[in-house]
């Protein structure tokens, strides 16, 4: 049974002054997972709860949440596609299936009903979305497009929309399974679902918004929107009581909203927590729970104290240290004279010692539950200092600080590199649309003229039809060799390719190459070729069907771009101790030195891909890079310019006892 009627559109049609709003994927997650926690941080009476997910594997990342929600409620409904093991069943809850056809296969849909709360989040994909995600291949390498998804919809706490939308899910449920109507019969008499009847008691909305408790849905929505920057809030508040914090944390937030460069933070956090907590000595270094030692990166020093930035810290012999990685938390030491850890530990007593060290605090800086770094602070002057509480705090607020200084410059430094891939993602969209108009429409057009000419001309000259069908099997083959290009670079772009490597001559797969390339090319006029391999070369270590294609591409793409009055030349040299050094060089085109790396990439061609005069794809060398990976090496190209020939380097492991 499907139904072809969305739930959004019936919404709309019944409640005209609703309007729908722009959502995101991760948008609607975080809504509906804090939904779902106001319901299990409140003691709501049974709610009623429906989820309709589009596809069983999105309900497979939530099924844990449904099980404990239905702890709180025996009316709880679960709608998604079956994709594998998902159907018809009352376990704890209610699942319903629908078929993958069905509307509600591109809608998303959690709806929570209690006596004195309602709430709703009706959305469906967007046309664009759903079009430009059916437009990329099934498991493309590199695309994680599920969390940019565009939703259109309503999301509203009012009681009347959620009634509603409550009534039309509820109808869909019955009609997809009728076995259920009592249960939905008693909620919708319960929650006055679907019927126009007015009870004598009818709540206001502000009755029935009276008295929840929303913290539940604004953490949630915290956590997922804004992430650290909410613990670092909470460490605003706690401080803005007392100027002299808040001038410090002021002078961290600043260099912090200046620059997303963390040394530049935390020399600047090192500085200023110095100064005002009057320590002769504040050191901040970055380090983990596993490491032995740590280099000191940031100093705030007094007069006449000695310098240990640029000093190695060892930390798998310091006990304070240890102490803090088992803990997690800092260390405070008003009096190293007496304290036991230190006189009893001839590791901090040399240090103590060395660097006059009279009272000692050591705060750790964690990311997530794991440790990122040290903040201490040495006072060298008796008397000893007395660690206030409030001191204390302010150490920690200035951790979380620097934690969440070096978490938004790892995800500023993510998020170039998201936008670097996106770009790379867009040019090879644009290219892939290039070459397939151009490498496809083009040679399809080519053989259909060809073979409607034999169709309707029975009495077409044998030569004249001889020359038809040479032209319509020469480029089905172009058209095959671009499928067979697309699907090797995405085999081995996505390491689905298995290796197997054996010890090889590399002369022998040069001649297979070279009988490959001429096999091929034997009605085309091409440069002369020559190999100068030495043969007391040692032997290779390397998969010889790739070695091979890597040798084939090389050469097919010299004679693309080398008269065939110029020459070609292969060579061998041991490059190293365990690395074969391969050149094959041509006095052809050339190439500019700007492009001597993006010749490299996919689609990449010099003359554009509508308008070149040399055949191919733009593939050929980025399948050969990605082969030569595959083996531990490296391929480059060297060119002194226009006109002035080319040189492709590849190297391949020498085999090991040779």
């Amino acid at each position: 049974m499907s139904i072809s009627t969305s739930v959004l559109s019936d919404l709309l049609q019944s409640l005209t002054y609703l309007r729908t709003q722009l959502y995101f994927k991760a948008s609607l997650t975080a809504l509906s997972h804090a939904m779902e926690d106001q319901v299990l941080a409140t003691s709501l009476d049974e709610p009623l709860i429906i989820a309709s997910f589009q596809r069983e594997r999105f309900y497979r990342q939530e099924a844990h949440r449904y099980k404990r929600l239905s702890r709180r409620s025996n009316q709880i409904y679960v709608l998604s596609a079956p994709e594998t093991e998902f159907a018809h069943s009352s376990d704890g809850y209610e699942k319903v299936a629908f078929e993958p056809d069905d509307a509600l296969s591109q809608e998303w849909h959690l709806v929570v009903i209690a006596d004195n709360y309602a709430t709703c989040l009706v959305c469906r994909e967007s046309k664009a979305s759903i079009t430009r995600n059916q437009q990329l291949p099934d498991n493309t390498p590199g695309l994680d497009m599920d969390t940019a998804r565009r939703f259109e919809g309503i999301w509203t706490s009012d009681r009347t929309v959620s009634l509603k939308a409550a009534d039309l899910l509820l109808t869909r449920i019955e009609t997809y399974r009728p076995d259920l109507a009592a249960k939905i019969d008693q909620a919708r008499q319960r929650f006055d679902i679907g019927t126009t009847k007015k009870k004598s008691k009818t709540k206001t909305s502000s009755e029935y918004a009276y008295n929840i408790d929303t913290d539940p849905f604004v953490q949630r929505l915290v956590t997922y929107l804004q992430a650290s920057q909410y613990k670092l809030h909470k460490a605003y508040r706690s401080i803005t009581a007392q100027a002299r914090k808040e001038r410090l944390i002021n002078s961290i937030s600043m260099a912090i909203r200046r620059s997303l460069d963390p040394q530049a933070v935390l020399e600047i956090a090192a500085q200023e927590l110095g100064q005002h907590l009057a320590a002769d000595r504040c050191l901040i270094y970055r380090t983990q729970a596993t490491d032995n030692q740590a280099v000191i990166e940031h100093e705030f020093l007094n007069p006449g104290i000695m310098s240990v930035q640029g000093q190695t810290w060892e930390l798998g012999k310091n006990p304070l240290f240890q102490e803090i990685a088992e803990h997690s938390e800092g260390v405070y030491i008003a009096d190293t004279s007496t304290d036991g850890r230190v006189v009893n530990s001839p590791a901090l007593s040399f240090i103590v010692k060395k660097f006059t060290i009279r009272s000692w605090l050591i705060e750790p800086v964690f990311s997530q539950g794991r440790l990122i770094g040290i903040i201490e602070l040495h006072y060298c002057h008796s008397p000893s200092a007395a660690f206030q509480p409030s001191d204390i705090d302010l150490v920690k607020a200035i951790a979380n600080q620097i934690s969440a200084a070096l978490i938004q410059a790892e995800a500023f430094a993510n998020l170039e590199e998201l936008n670097q891939q996106l770009e790379a993602l867009d040019r090879t969209r644009r290219n892939l649309i290039a070459i397939t108009g151009h490498e496809l429409r083009t040679p399809l057009s080519t053989i259909q003229v060809c073979l409607e000419s034999l169709a309707t001309e029975p009495d077409m000259p044998l030569d004249l039809r001889q020359v038809m069908l040479n032209t319509a099997l020469s480029d089905s083959e172009r058209m095959r060799k671009l499928v067979q290009d697309f699907l090797t670079l995405s085999n081995l772009e996505s390491g689905r390719v298995e290796w197997h490597p054996e010890s090889l001559t590399l002369q022998e797969c040069v001649e297979l190459a070279l009988s490959r390339m001429r096999t091929r090319s034997s009605s085309e006029e091409i440069p002369e070729i020559k190999t100068q391999i030495s043969d007391t070369l040692p032997l290779i270590k390397a998969d010889g069907d790739w070695l091979v294609e890597v040798l084939a591409k090389l050469i097919d793409n010299a004679c693309k771009f080398t008269p065939s009055q110029g020459e070609i030349t292969i060579k061998a040299t041991r490059n190293g101790n365990q690395m074969i050094e391969v050149t094959v060089a041509d006095t052809g085109r050339g190439i500019e030195t700007n492009r001597l790396e993006v010749v490299f990439d996919r689609f990449y061609q010099e003359e554009g891909a509508l308008r070149r005069t040399a055949g191919g794809t733009g593939l050929g060398l980025a399948i050969c890079r990605q082969i030569v990976k595959g083996w531990n090496g490296r391929i480059w190209a060297e060119s002194a310019g226009k006109d002035q020939g080319s040189k492709f380097h590849f190297t391949i492991p020498i085999s090991p006892g040779t």
